[in-house]
């Protein structure tokens, strides 16, 4: 038996929730001998079982829940049923050809992400605990892909995120097994996509916004586009295809724009849909300034905030870019506008925009709102597994 972790009276409210992890603020007394990584059970503060999970003393979050039952016995028949659990839920809910398979807590699979790209996994493992059973999980999926008539032919490691500081680990991305040209061709939603799963940022490619990038087409025929924080072009990509007239797609990074102008060609859109690396704070108020109009214009920026403590500046740049979008959006055209932050949730990223609306001088008509793909599935008491907000609207100026 393992080390058994108690907790303080009172503590454990998260994971009584539903929640998947204990806070080192929350632990009273640890009886037993571990190491870092292993599995430890832990008990309320009268004795009470709760579960068991991976223990990090190096971090904040101390405990990473495993599972609810203490007599569960956490082996290889175990992760088999998580990954075929988390793998059958896909087959139900999303295109897989291109998806996430596992989501860390919302597969009950904590600290650690795979994606999959035709076949090729990549790899983000964020917690010491699941780091050392990763190639156990690696070769459990592969053979569940494998029943299904899938051959995985390549495993990418993409461990590089500072987060793994926090666990007293150190960054790392490489090859698991044999080498691979990491240039791997996909396709979603009838767009051709080149994914670089060395080089690109994540994971490589931006899968949770699948559906909303398909949402966006049925308003892009015959139209004037801009896409701002294209990245390598994925928006703009779905626009063309949709037979928009003419498509911006901007992005501050050389490397993305570079991705982004391959993309197009492999779709034979380059004479439909061009390319700018430009800083889009600056370009929105450059393109204001001469009278530009557009049709539909999308944002889809990075995260502005990661944690609690600059929020107030990642309103203002939300705020921001949102009124100078509405203002380049003609009179009855459209905004698809989102924030990929936890920590801009619904109400206060819906708060910024209805601001940014007033300062404009616009209405907004919404369209829908949507939010990430199912294959990135939200868990009710894991709030950290939702965090991609996306309205589109229609913007009233003269009415």
């Amino acid at each position: 038996m393992g080390a058994i972790v108690t907790l303080k009276k009172g503590e454990g409210r998260l994971l009584k929730s539903g929640g998947a992890w204990i806070f080192d603020n929350e632990v009273d007394t640890i009886v037993g001998s571990f190491e870092n990584g292993d599995i430890v059970i832990v008990k309320d503060f009268d004795g009470y079982p709760l579960g068991k999970g991976f223990i990090n003393t190096n971090s904040k979050i101390f405990i990473r829940m495993l599972t609810r039952h203490v007599d569960t016995e956490i082996d290889e028949a175990f992760f088999t049923k998580r990954l075929q659990d988390a793998w059958d839920y896909r087959k139900k809910t999303v295109d897989t050809s291109s998806c996430r398979v596992v989501f860390g807590e919302a597969d009950f699979l904590p600290g650690i992400v795979i994606d999959k790209f035709e076949n090729v996994l990549v790899v983000e493992s964020l917690a010491l605990g699941i780091d050392k059973v990763k190639n156990l999980l690696i070769n459990i999926l592969k053979n569940i892909l494998k029943n299904d008539g899938i051959i995985i032919e390549g495993v990418y490691e993409r461990s590089d995120a500072k987060v793994r500081k926090h666990e007293g680990m150190d960054t790392y991305k490489g090859f698991i097994g044999d080498e691979f040209n990491t240039k791997v061709h996909i396709n979603e939603n009838g767009v051709r996509y080149i994914v670089d799963v060395k080089d690109g940022q994540k994971t490589g490619f931006f899968l949770d916004q699948k559906y909303n990038r398909l949402a966006i087409q049925r308003i892009c025929k015959d139209a004037k586009v801009l896409d701002c924080f294209t990245h390598t072009g994925s928006f703009a990509l779905n626009a063309g295809i949709a037979g928009a007239s003419s498509v911006l797609g901007v992005d501050a990074s050389e490397l993305a724009i570079a991705q982004a102008r391959e993309n197009a060609a492999l779709n034979g859109l380059e004479s439909t849909v061009s390319f700018e690396c430009r800083d889009v704070f600056d370009l929105l108020p450059e393109l204001e300034s001469k009278g530009e109009q557009f049709d539909v214009v999308i944002l889809d920026p990075p995260a502005f905030t990661k944690s609690r403590n600059s929020i107030k500046n990642a309103v203002k740049g939300y705020r921001e870019i949102n009124l100078r979008a509405m203002k380049l959006v003609r009179d009855g055209g459209f905004l698809a506008t989102c924030s990929c932050s936890h920590f801009m949730d619904f109400e206060l990223f819906t708060k910024t925009i209805k601001q940014a609306a007033m300062n404009s001088h616009v209405r907004l008509r919404q369209v829908e709102f949507r939010t990430q793909a199912p294959d990135h599935p939200i868990l009710w008491a894991a709030d950290e597994s939702y965090y991609l907000k996306f309205y589109i609207f229609q913007v009233i100026k003269e009415r």
